[in-house]
């Protein structure tokens, strides 16, 4: 697994990402971690580690500089701070990721598989990741605010909205992570969700398109 750190160095390079030595440690230990726990219960269906690492690793961290400029753009966060939801966060994608780029980001991962979640508080136990916390519960029944919600491969943006409507802050934003420009999933979303920005992503090493659909409540 040390082998592929330098190409973990090489793409934060690439994405313009000035992490810290325990930072890039921490997302090391992270791809381990998730390699060792999918032998037993199966968390991505990706097991080749040189794809975990452009496929999952690199394609997360390609969100955390348009993640930190929407929420410059924010007018205040909470009392308590920045805190993000990601929906269907399965093995910690880019939740986990997010928390250890952005420690003043507490991160929720929300999963109904019990042992998903019960990966992320190992994760974050391990990782030493304060910010951090697995949540076995379906997204519906949230109640608590987030000025983020995203997903990543979780569901069709018609669904990812509804389902996590009410957990959203005031002035706060849904940000999809998708493939390619998602025009039918967009043109089905309705006028109580706004898409204000689809941002292209370039991921190092990773010969694919991908895309953040951000959206909002309008008004």
């Amino acid at each position: 697994m040390q082998a592929l750190e330098p190409q973990l160095r090489s793409g934060l390079t690439a994405l313009n990402l000035m992490l810290t030595e325990p930072q890039v440690a921490a997302l090391m230990a992270y791809l381990a971690l998730i390699q060792k726990w999918n032998k037993v219960y199966n968390l991505t269906a990706v097991r080749d580690p040189q794809e975990m690492l452009t496929h999952h690793l690199l394609d997360s961290l390609a969100v955390i500089a348009p993640l930190k400029r929407q929420l410059e753009a924010m007018p205040t966060a909470q009392a308590d701070g920045w805190r993000l939801l990601d929906v269907g966060s399965g093995a910690g994608l880019p939740g986990v990721v997010i928390a250890i780029c952005c420690p003043d980001i507490r991160v929720d991962c929300v999963d109904t598989v019990g042992k998903k979640a019960a990966f992320i508080q190992q994760a974050a136990m391990t990782l030493k990741l304060a910010n951090l916390r697995g949540v076995h519960a379906r997204v519906e029944s949230l109640t608590e605010p987030y000025q983020v919600i995203c997903s990543r491969a979780f569901a069709s943006l018609l669904d990812f909205t509804n389902w996590s409507r009410q957990t959203l802050a005031e002035q706060g934003v849904w940000m999809g992570m998708k493939g390619k420009h998602p025009a039918d999933e967009i043109a089905a979303l309705p006028s109580s969700v706004e898409v204000f920005h689809v941002e292209q992503l370039e991921v190092p090493g990773l010969g694919a398109e991908r895309c953040i659909v951000w959206m909002r409540r309008p008004g």
